[in-house]
């Protein structure tokens, strides 16, 4: 795990990063970022098996990849059970899931209540070579960075994240990245649309349960993350 204690005496977010496939370190950098963007204290801790995944948690963040392997590769060791357990167990508290995240959060299968009343395609856009990036009209209420961060490389278990474009802008647009990415093929029964591309649906939003096609994590926006750990504190602060 990797401590953000941008105040001392603040008191410490604990947010779950599900180790499975995807851009898990990118993830990790985002988060490290967005709490000093927040002046908040963040321990983020990799989940890799069901004993990860405990109730002291304030958060979750489920990574994109390929769905299927990633069911098959977290069987042995329980984690998606697990981390489906707690998001029954713990409504009021984040998720952010991104790509395959997303698919996990409306399909969880095994008979569960799905996460999000959404209908998703897995590889809604195309195979690899179709995959693209393209401007995002997000309209999602989170706050504004109070300090400014520079070029902060997260270490994230000894892994250096990968180096990310798409600049954070004042404006409700993004720069999304898209790889074999999900689509949601319909307007979601519940919940609200908070990102769009072209019009299409890119980004649904149900309570504290937020699920994005693309990878905000590949950008230097961290307006998400920071959505998640606002909600987080203020969860916390409830509790």
């Amino acid at each position: 795990m990797f401590l953000r204690a941008a105040r001392l005496g603040k008191v410490v977010l604990h947010i779950g990063l599900a180790m499975v496939q995807g851009a898990r370190h990118e993830h990790g950098e985002a988060l490290e970022v967005a709490a000093a963007q927040l002046n908040q204290a963040v321990t983020v801790h990799p989940l890799r098996t069901a004993e990860d995944v405990t109730g002291s948690l304030d958060a979750l963040v489920l990574p994109g990849g390929e769905s299927t392997t990633m069911r098959l590769a977290t069987a042995s060791g329980g984690l998606l059970d697990a981390l489906f357990t707690w998001m029954e167990s713990h409504p009021d508290r984040p998720v952010l899931g991104t790509c395959a995240g997303a698919i996990l959060m409306a399909m969880p299968g095994e008979g569960r209540t799905a996460f999000l009343d959404v209908d998703v395609e897995r590889n809604g856009w195309g195979r690899q070579r179709r995959s693209f990036e393209g401007d995002v009209d997000v309209s999602l209420d989170c706050p504004a960075p109070s300090t400014s961060v520079g070029d902060a490389r997260s270490t994230l278990e000894g892994h250096i994240a990968l180096p990310v474009g798409g600049q954070e802008t004042s404006s409700e647009a993004m720069h999304g990245v898209f790889i074999r990415a999900p689509r949601f093929t319909d307007e979601p029964r519940r919940g609200e649309v908070i990102a769009r591309l072209e019009g299409e649906p890119v980004g649904v939003l149900d309570g504290a349960r937020l699920a994005l096609t693309c990878h905000p994590e590949l950008t230097q926006d961290r307006r998400f993350h920071r959505w998640l750990l606002a909600q987080a504190a203020s969860a916390k602060g409830g509790r």
